[in-house]
């Protein structure tokens, strides 16, 4: 007798009794099936702090299966928070039911919990007095808890920072006795935490430097809150800028020749993004320009003041935008009548032209002026073309005729 066959024998029910080998390896193949797919019923019963021991490796600290258990009663994806912060499982101290209460009594339903605590679960490591301070502290630039409570589901991770609280209710104070509003201050903690996390004095010597360069320009005191709170609101980074950035920005475009008024015209345009700007791709940027349109220099100025935005494209988005403007036909001395068409990328002006075209408008004979501004700009501006040709010619000389003729 074979080997293979005397196996099958040995492991045959019926002992004693050959079998045909055939047979015992189709038997063997319906008991490992059978035994398959039962484990997999099994695993979709377990809980899942049970399999949690079977998917942690020796190289990773088990998980806390209390934990787990906690979030799962919460309908939290366990699979989503293992996946991306599976750390979050293994911490020895979790405060899963009193986080998820907190949220509750500021009016978040189950679903927004479980959101919540899937997209930042670090959330669950905060101590229960430390998270009720600072939902304290955030109520005080929060209009009512609604509003809050929209800010945590969309910011939640700015919200659970509760590192540095004595800087974060020293910079709020010091914004409020600016007499700003509560709204855009709760947009800058939600957007740019590490604003609040900062000493005071950093964020002192920025509001010192936007309130010289605005004054220093001409502005209007009495316009300065208003002005601050537009550049805040437009870039929440702008605190995180050194005060230096600001002055360096000035002080290049001083030395090309703007006046003050136009300065002070630039800022109130640019507004935040004054702060982003660089000496050296300023001046790449002009002389591209400068050479390209072949402009003097009063009419380089003329150029930035009416389109600011050259400012801070790269070079090769301005060169880009440029020739695809010739490429289609348009003239240098158009493009400085209207420099605010560099503002549309190649592929909305090539739209609008069409668009125009369709309707005998042609562009390459006229102002860009009716191609450039936002989508609802152009819309007005094709619309009264469309009227125009579909309204016929008044004829002041011919005879009037009635509805009934």
């Amino acid at each position: 007798m074979k080997a293979e066959q005397w196996v099958c024998d040995k492991r045959s029910p019926l002992q004693g009794q050959k079998t045909d080998p055939t047979q015992s390896s189709t038997m063997l193949r319906v008991t490992s099936a059978s035994l398959y797919t039962c484990c997999q019923k099994v695993r979709l019963l377990l809980p899942p702090s049970a399999s949690a021991s079977t998917l942690t490796s020796p190289n990773k600290r088990p998980e806390n299966q209390r934990t787990v258990d906690s979030l799962y009663e919460l309908s939290v994806d366990i699979k989503k928070v293992r996946k991306f912060k599976g750390w979050v499982l293994s911490e020895n101290s979790a405060y899963v039911s009193e986080t998820a209460g907190l949220l509750k009594d500021m009016g978040a339903d189950d679903m927004v919990i479980a959101r919540i605590l899937e997209t930042h679960p670090e959330a669950i490591l905060c101590r229960p007095e430390d998270t009720v301070a600072q939902r304290d502290l955030w109520v005080s630039v929060c209009p009512n808890r609604r509003e809050l409570m929209s800010i945590i589901e969309k910011f939640p991770a700015s919200f659970f920072t509760l590192t540095h609280h004595d800087n974060q209710r020293a910079n709020i104070l010091y914004l409020q006795s600016l007499r700003l509003n509560k709204r855009i201050i709760s947009k800058l903690m939600a957007s740019a935490p590490q604003s609040f996390s900062r000493p005071v004095e950093s964020n002192k010597e920025v509001i010192h430097t936007l309130r010289e360069t605005y004054l220093d320009l001409g502005g209007d005191e009495g316009n300065l809150r208003i002005w601050l709170q537009k550049l805040l609101s437009q870039n929440p980074y702008i605190l995180l800028r050194p005060a230096e950035a600001w002055r360096d920005s000035l002080g290049f475009l001083r030395e090309r020749g703007f006046t003050t008024e136009e300065l002070l015209s630039l800022v109130c345009s640019l507004r935040a993004s004054i702060a982003e700007l660089k000496p050296e791709a300023m001046e790449q940027a002009l002389t591209y320009i400068e050479g390209a349109l072949a402009c003097s220099e009063d009419e380089l100025k003329q150029v930035v003041i009416r389109c600011p935005a050259v400012l801070y494209y790269s070079l090769p988005t301005l060169v880009g935008r440029y020739q695809g403007l010739m490429d289609v036909g348009v003239s240098m001395d158009q493009v400085k009548e209207s420099p605010n068409v560099l503002e549309l990328t190649t592929q909305i002006v090539l739209y609008r032209i069409q668009k125009l075209a369709s309707y005998g408008y042609d562009v390459r004979s006229g102002s860009l002026d009716v191609i450039v501004g936002t989508k609802k700009d152009f819309e007005m501006s094709y619309g009264k073309l469309h009227l125009r040709q579909q309204r016929p010619l008044f004829n002041p000389v011919a005879p009037l005729r009635s509805a009934e003729e």
